[in-house]
Order: structure tokens, then sequence, then C-alpha cells
């Protein structure tokens, strides 16, 4: 029988997304916090100097995905145009989710 304790990391992943489009300076980092933090997600949202916003999260595997269908949904502040998303092992060592 499979436990659905917060210990449990079967179906824990490593999301890793680049988010494309006009998504910095518009709030669009503050909302994927919030959306990550209701979603019991921890890492973190980062601008790149190329006008990108990197997300790392982890955590299970079913709510990493609901994070990139909210992304992905065209409800968040900005514009995204395309996500490209990687899904890995998780790495653990982060707490919290954060905006850089």
């Amino acid at each position: 029988m499979a436990s659905d304790s917060p210990g449990d990391t079967a179906d824990t992943i490593r999301l890793t997304a680049w988010v494309h489009g006009h998504v910095q300076v518009v709030g669009f980092r503050w909302w994927t916090r919030a959306r990550a933090l209701e979603l019991g997600l921890v890492g973190s949202a980062t601008n790149h100097s190329d006008g990108r916003v990197l997300i790392v999260a982890e955590g299970p595997e079913a709510a990493c995905g609901q994070l990139v269908d909210l992304i992905e949904a065209g409800q968040s502040p900005g514009r995204v145009d395309t996500v490209v998303v990687d899904r890995s092992a998780p790495r653990g060592g982060l707490s919290g989710f954060v905006e850089r």
C-alpha cells in the first residue's frame, strides 16, 4: 500500500521550466511563488538577463504538472509564449519558494 505521508518521496520530482514571453516586471514571479506554495512545492523563480524566467520546483509530480498547467493557461501576469519543461529526480536541499 502506497503512503500519502509528507515524507513519502516516491512521486517527488524536480521541475525545471524556462518561461519565455513578457514575464519580467509584471508580477509573474510573485504569482508563480503564490501558486507553487498553494501546491506545496519548494523552489524558486528567477529572472534571467535574456527576459526569461527560470522556475525550479520540487514536490509531487502531480503538483508540478499543475503548476505548469497554470502557467500555460494564460492566467498569469504578463504574457507566456512558451514553457520549456524538464522533469528529473529531486535533489533536495530546497525550502520554501523564493523569488530571485
